[in-house]
């Protein structure tokens, strides 16, 4: 009888010190299937080309701050461009249009041609319309091979998590335009 009235008044305790903490108050588990989460996840590979114009009378990528001149550098440092960018299933612009780049990006080096972005891949054609996918990540913009990290994403791309490989694929030196070819790998629902 005393090792019930033990085990009571231990469950009890704890159970009391449980409650004091506030260990469930802002938080549960949950059922994943409540989220339309599925134990199998899929792979989907997506070929886009990025297009950055920022020069002519449609720009599609904006400076809204100038690099600083408080730093001699030559690599921009502190410059900020907001951008609303084609993403085509094909190098031209004439290619379909398959989603917009959407975000902005930052030089965040004072010693080279370095890149902070941050974006979301909004879809407008296909199944995924209306979904988007989140990249972010550092662009040292001359290296050969860059990556972004997929951090997120909405619709079908819900919990997404994978990574974006790109490569330069033209840049104008007069006009400051560039086409970059992004191989996105996504992990999804």
């Amino acid at each position: 009888m005393n090792t019930a009235y033990f085990f009571f008044f231990i469950t009890i305790l704890l159970h009391s010190c449980h409650t004091l903490t506030g260990a469930d108050d802002f938080v549960r588990p949950i059922d994943r299937s409540l989220l339309g989460l599925h134990k199998e996840e899929k792979v989907s590979h997506f070929k886009l080309y990025w297009h950055d114009t920022v020069s002519g009378k449609n720009p599609t990528s904006v400076e809204v701050i100038p690099p600083t001149n408080k730093v001699n550098t030559t690599t921009l440092f502190g410059k900020v461009n907001i951008l609303d960018n084609p993403l085509t299933s094909g190098p031209t612009l004439s290619s379909k249009l398959v989603a917009r780049a959407q975000g902005f990006y930052a030089a965040t080096s004072q010693t080279q041609a370095e890149l902070l972005m941050s974006m979301n891949f909004a879809f407008v054609e296909g199944k995924y319309n209306g979904s988007s996918i989140t990249v972010m990540g550092r662009n040292p913009i001359f290296n050969k091979t860059r990556e972004l990290a997929v951090i997120g994403g909405s619709g079908f791309f819900r919990f997404a998590r994978g990574y974006a490989q790109l490569k330069t694929y033209s840049f104008n030196l007069k006009t400051g335009d560039a086409i970059v070819e992004y191989n996105v790998y996504v992990i999804h629902n």
